[in-house]
């Protein structure tokens, strides 16, 4: 289990990254909701060159190499996500799957293979994550579009 949102969740550990880092003017929040699940939401501005909105989770590093995928079960707005990794927060790059929601509640399994190297929305010319370890995860939402957004997130549970 990486996460298991609840009333008394701890959420000192998640911190919202907007575009304003670059001037971007996009607004994103992270709260535990009523139902005492994890809410990112937030709307995402395409002024000054703008355009995405992430909500991070840093932990000591875990070693994930009797695992290889990620289980996720939230509630999304019937927009596309992406979810990220980092084997080190250090790292500058983050490994990328991107995934749809439904508007439902879903359960959304995501590969560690199929989690690809980018830094700044650049896909790099290095392998996929090997799943060794990590440090970090995120979702991030940045469609290229000016939007408001809501992702209720439930669990996230290594398999």
């Amino acid at each position: 289990m990486l996460f298991d949102f609840n009333s008394k969740s701890d959420i000192s550990n998640w911190s919202t990254v907007d575009d304003v880092v670059m001037g971007g003017r996009s607004n994103g929040s992270f709260k535990i909701n009523d139902a005492g699940n994890g809410l990112f939401f937030g709307k995402v501005s395409l002024e000054n060159n703008g355009g995405f909105s992430m909500v991070q989770y840093h932990f000591e590093t875990k070693n994930v190499t009797n695992f290889s995928k990620v289980y996720i079960r939230l509630k999304g707005d019937g927009k596309p996500y992406q979810f990220r990794v980092k084997t080190n927060t250090s790292d500058r790059h983050s490994y990328v799957a991107p995934f749809n929601t439904s508007g439902d509640w879903e359960i959304i399994e995501i590969s560690f293979e199929t989690l690809s190297p980018a830094f700044r929305g650049r896909k790099l010319d290095i392998p996929n994550y090997e799943g060794n370890q990590m440090e970090m995860l995120a979702f991030l939402i940045g469609n290229k579009k000016a939007e408001s957004f809501s992702l209720e997130i439930d669990s996230i549970v290594l398999k």
